[in-house]
């Protein structure tokens, strides 16, 4: 059986800090091994097949084929289609392959940019695979997902009709590593209907763990043919798009160029013509044919005028798909361009200086910690706050340092197992300046910080997007960076990249400290009230002085609920053990006098603090009122813990009742205590507060 949820996370993060999920050690998909797979395979004389993704209907996924079609894919290994297949021939070319019938030509066209850079390819595609030595029927490929590379395992088991491949398929028959490739990319995002629709950023992305800057073309930046220079010469992936047709197939207008289709940039080039100096671009079509028909392509009579050299160099009259146009053609005809790379150096036009590069992990939780945009001021500070001291450059930096010294990019993680289910939220990022008065101030910025201040740096607009990125220059100093959905009370999770090229310290603002005891309303004291309080305790003990679960049960049902039961379901016989479990220090599994006295100064308090929180009079807490309640309780959380707390104590409507609020605030505070006595008393070595998370989620 596999751990719980909030442990198996926290074994996860254990797992990160430890290097599981870098290149050297990646993460294996759906905990598939590949050298323990490989080794029981060959013991045992069998080829390989795929549970996790297996050769039937649902690895192809619905909508994709006809029925007629789908009843007539069988899945074959290469050798069942012909004889002496090879997993690589002669090399790995952006010629190797042509597209099927998935709309994955945002895949192909990122595996064209793929084949230009051979180390990062090699991370992709581990080359020493074949189908002769220890051949078994398994292969393995390498994604970074979501801030992790992950190995994933497949069969070589591949959709076909009629013996031919259905999905990508080679232009040399027998080689078939650019069909295996598109297998494992269809498990990890869920089928293969799951690629239909894409964008090449995503898939490069996935190659490479780098960061991505896409241009608009209409408003191109006026340096943007030596941008892609420079790329081209820092080892970068890129693509492009063409704009929607009249429909979403994917016609072929009269130029030559395919509506609504992703192209491969693989080259850039300046020429003299006529006299003067034209700068051209290569693209590549990733359906292998089809090429664009103005100036500058294979027949062109433009190829004339530059010299045999240069012809020579860039003319190849082949119908391969691969051709050249001019800047000025390629911004008109196309929307957008994507450039994506290990380190962004290409920007400012320097090497000098080290990028430094910073992961965090993060998540919106509706009602907690997704506060929207700043068109929400009352809740816009609730949102994660990522808080950054920029120290000055260092003499070789500050001296070739472009505009720009500070790269941010947001990426929304997905949060179902098929891509095509995931529902993208529109988001953004702002960056604050944090003025000398805020320099101390200790957890989250207020409203009113947020009010009066703008964002010194920001994304132009909210995206539905899986990637947003500001690149800015920032001068030495704090900042306050905080990312955000358009629309408040949107859960999703996020991971925010940071690259400088300045000395940076980063930190999550809301875990200064995970819980902080802070002063708490104290109950007013008097004779009266400790008689009235040992009388009702009397009342319901047993011979021997003392309540069990049971009998708590019913005094805080027929006192502390009383006028109040038509709003709340009550206290569970589970809640009631709890709490005599968190208070009995005789562990007797009973409270005593002193016991059962010390729990009602308490929960007493507690229901104090539910209805002045209660606004609305509703008999529930929502969770931005959750927030204030659990603060005037006495604690201060981190937004981790805020969210869990959601997840385990909200309704489905996301609310708490009083006595989920009572039970919860109660686990947290006594379980604050012991942890601060273990702690100090060195009998426990606690990471990051783990066992704090389990407890509360439990």
């Amino acid at each position: 059986m596999p751990p719980p949820g909030v442990c198996m996370s926290i074994m996860q993060e254990r797992h990160k800090k430890e290097g599981v999920g870098s290149l050297a050690n990646p993460e294996k998909h759906s905990n598939q091994d590949f050298q323990q797979l490989t080794q029981y395979c060959l013991a045992r004389g069998v080829r390989y097949i795929d549970e996790m993704f297996p050769p039937d209907h649902n690895s192809i996924g619905d909508g994709l084929l006809s029925p007629d079609n789908m009843g007539r894919v069988v899945w074959l290994r290469p050798a069942k289609m012909i004889q002496n297949p090879d997993f690589i021939l002669d090399g790995l070319s952006r010629f190797d392959f042509g597209q099927g019938m998935v709309g994955d030509c945002w895949f192909l066209a990122s595996i064209g940019a793929l084949t230009f850079q051979k180390d990062i390819l090699e991370q992709v595609v581990p080359l020493k695979q074949s189908f002769k030595e220890d051949y078994c029927g398994i292969f393995h490929f390498r994604f970074w997902r979501f801030g992790k590379w992950v190995d994933v395992v497949i069969d070589d088991k591949l959709p076909t009709v009629d013996g031919r491949l259905i999905f990508v398929h080679s232009t040399t028959p027998n080689e078939f590593w650019p069909a295996l490739l598109e297998k494992a990319y269809a498990k990890v995002c869920g089928s293969y209907a799951d690629m239909n629709l894409g964008t090449p950023a995503e898939a490069m992305m996935d190659f490479t763990g780098g960061v991505h800057i896409t241009f608009k073309l209409t408003d191109a930046p006026p340096n943007l043919w030596d941008l892609l220079f420079r790329a081209v010469q820092s080892k970068s992936l890129m693509g492009c798009n063409t704009p929607q047709g009249e429909t979403s197939a994917n016609t072929v207008a009269p130029n030559g160029l395919v509506r609504g289709h992703a192209y491969t940039v693989t080259g850039v080039k300046q020429v003299m013509s006529q006299g003067r100096p034209v700068n051209l671009i290569r693209l590549f079509n990733p359906w292998g044919r089809g090429e664009w028909k103005g100036g500058w392509s294979d027949k062109s009579s433009m190829w004339q005028t530059v010299s045999p050299d240069d012809r020579k160099m860039c003319l190849s009259v082949k119908e391969d798909g691969e051709f050249w146009m001019t800047m000025e053609d390629f911004c008109r005809h196309f929307t957008d361009v994507t450039i994506c790379c290990m380190c962004p150096d290409f920007l400012d036009g320097s090497s000098k200086g080290l990028w430094t590069h910073s992961l965090h992990d993060g998540r919106w939780v509706a009602g907690t910690t997704a506060g929207g945009c700043m068109n929400f001021p009352d809740c816009f500070w609730t949102n994660p706050q990522y808080r950054v001291k920029i120290e000055g450059l260092d003499r070789d930096c500050s001296e070739t340092q472009g505009d720009n010294n500070m790269l941010v990019s947001l990426m929304q993680k997905p949060d179902k197992r098929n891509r095509r289910l995931v529902k993208s939220l529109h988001i953004g990022i702002n960056i604050f300046e944090v003025p000398a008065q805020f320099k101390g101030q200790r957890g989250k910025f207020p409203a009113v910080f947020f009010n009066n201040n703008v964002p010194v740096a920001q994304t132009k607009n909210y995206l539905n997007a899986r990637t947003v990125v500001v690149f800015s220059r920032l001068k030495p100093g704090e900042y306050l960076i905080v990312p955000s959905a358009f629309n408040p009370n949107e859960t999703a999770s996020f991971i925010l990249s940071i690259l400088s090229k300045v000395e940076t310290h980063i930190h999550e603002n809301s875990n200064d400290q995970d819980i902080v005891e802070i002063p708490k309303p104290m109950p007013t004291h008097n004779r009266a009230d400790m008689d009235n309080k040992q009388t009702l305790f009397r009342q319901y003990s047993d011979q021997f002085e003392e309540v069990d679960a049971e009998q708590l049960q019913r005094i805080l049902h027929e006192t502390l609920l009383q006028g109040y039961a038509k709003k709340t379901q009550g206290f569970s016989l589970e809640s009631c053990r709890s709490m005599v479990a968190l208070m009995d220090t005789s562990i007797t599994g009973k409270l005593n006098s002193s016991e059962f006295l010390h729990l009602w100064r308490k929960v007493t308090v507690y229901k104090d603090i539910f209805l002045r929180s209660d606004v609305n009079r509703s008999g529930m807490l929502s969770l931005s009122q959750l927030r204030n309640a659990i603060m005037a309780a006495g604690v201060r959380l981190s937004d981790g813990l805020l969210n869990l707390i959601a997840l385990r104590y909200g309704g489905s409507s996301g609310n708490i009742s009083l006595e989920s609020f009572i039970s919860l605030v109660l686990r947290v505070d006594r379980m604050a205590k012991i942890f601060r006595q273990l702690n100090e008393g060195g009998a426990i070595s606690l990471r990051d507060n783990e066992w704090m998370y389990i407890t509360m989620y439990a």
